[in-house]
């Protein structure tokens, strides 16, 4: 557990400019702010965090805090505090803990997670949790477990020794160390037109085991861990659901008939 089993959390809602395109093809000034089932996507990120319990604070970065009380009928509630948005996802996390004050432990999202929900937090928290020597925890869903309940789905599927995962936009970060691997991410941004600069990040014979497909994914992140200097574990989450974020508009459609489900179950 953390120490006073209280987190911070983060979440990123900078627009991607006037040529985001799911921003420009439903009228918004941010994606951040286009509705999902009637509510926008920022509120609904917000709100389950804000009742969440394990939750002690809530920080948006965005580039103007007008902007995000759009999502709130132009009120934000008084404990949800706005950090300036920096030049990129990384670099804004890196702003926000290292000089707007946001304290460890923090676990970050995006407000395009619409779907966020307490069970989604729990299966994450308790993860982090498990790893007890674990700076960071890195929430993921297997290819497999996606595909069986959507055939159709297109995500953006990381390689990882043989494992195949895509991201769930929930990183739990624990330690201080954990800040090493945001700085990574950085550098990573900045290099993504030159991917050899960052592959040779994880050092040639965790290269050749990466692309042979050796080891899973526990164990690229150790090799990656070794070179940073500090610990990074995978938390594999059960639901799927945890892994759709809104990026286009098939991902809408998706994620407001996972709503529309859920809510008739429930019925």
């Amino acid at each position: 557990m953390t120490g006073d089993g209280g987190w911070n959390a983060l979440v990123l809602a900078a627009g991607r400019g006037p040529d985001d395109p799911m921003a420009r093809a439903f009228g918004v000034s941010h994606k951040c702010l286009l509705p999902v089932d009637g509510v926008p996507m920022l509120r609904r990120v917000v709100e389950t965090l804000r009742a969440y319990p394990r939750v002690r604070g809530i920080s948006v970065v965005i580039e103007r805090e007008d902007i995000a009380a759009q999502a709130f009928d132009g009120r934000l509630p008084e404990e949800v505090r706005v950090l300036p948005a920096a030049e990129s996802a990384a670099a804004s996390v890196l702003q926000a803990l290292e000089r707007e004050g946001v304290q460890m432990p923090v676990l970050v999202t995006t407000a395009d997670h619409a779907l966020l929900n307490d069970t989604m937090l729990d299966a994450c928290l308790k993860g982090a949790d498990e790893e007890g020597d674990a700076d960071l925890a890195i929430a993921l869903v297997r290819r497999e477990d996606v595909l069986a309940k959507w055939p159709e789905a297109r995500r953006t599927w990381l390689k990882l020794g043989r494992d195949r995962v895509t991201s769930c936009n929930l990183f739990a970060l624990r330690t201080q160390d954990a800040l090493k691997a945001v700085a990574f991410w950085r550098q990573a941004e900045k290099n993504r037109k030159r991917p050899w600069k960052i592959a040779l990040a994880f050092g040639i014979p965790a290269l050749l085991r990466l692309l042979l497909g050796k080891g899973d994914a526990r164990s690229v992140l150790e090799d990656l861990s070794r070179r940073l200097g500090l610990v990074a574990r995978p938390v594999f989450m059960p639901m799927p659901e945890a892994s759709v974020d809104v990026d286009k508009p098939e991902d809408l459609e998706l994620v407001e008939r996972i709503l529309k489900d859920q809510t008739n179950v429930g019925a």
